[in-house]
């Protein structure tokens, strides 16, 4: 009897997906747009909807922000064990809507490592407000993917 879950070639198809969107924004908002040089480093899309420049030092929420090298490597060692331990799980899930939560949890990881790895941070530009009220800090598509797969 086999252990390996029948919807995993659907679910890596999903994390490639959730990973290449991501990058493909964070490119759109750091080279084309060039985010980071505009003044207050934002541009409004829609009135309750702004692409805002920020670099995450830290992970969810901001925590643990710290833009030293050693709690750089110990945060992308850690996200990586987390990324690893969700592969794992979905090699061997059953269910299909389970596969596809975990497959957005591991193509958003995924996203967010490469950030880190390659640039220090984690970067952030989605910025969704109504008025002064911001349900959420600044995020990214592989934010948005964690927290759906999450939820």
């Amino acid at each position: 009897m086999s252990t390996r879950s029948p919807h995993l070639r659907f679910g890596l198809i999903v994390a490639a997906i959730a990973f290449i969107l991501d990058q493909l924004a964070k490119w759109v908002v750091t080279v084309p747009l060039s985010l980071e040089t505009k003044p207050g480093g934002s541009i409004e899309i829609v009135s309750f909807f702004n692409l805002t420049w920020a670099m995450n030092y830290g992970i969810s929420l901001s925590m643990f922000a710290d833009k030293s090298p050693t709690t750089r490597w110990i945060l992308v060692g850690v996200t990586a064990l987390v990324a690893a331990a969700v592969a794992i799980w979905m090699t061997r899930e059953k269910a299909k809507g389970d596969v596809i939560a975990l497959a957005l949890i591991l193509g958003g990881a995924l996203g967010n490592i490469v950030d880190r790895i390659r640039l220090g941070y984690v970067v952030d530009y989605a910025d969704l407000h109504f008025g002064d009220f911001r349900p959420f800090m600044i995020f990214n598509v592989a934010d948005a993917c964690i927290t759906i797969g999450v939820l």
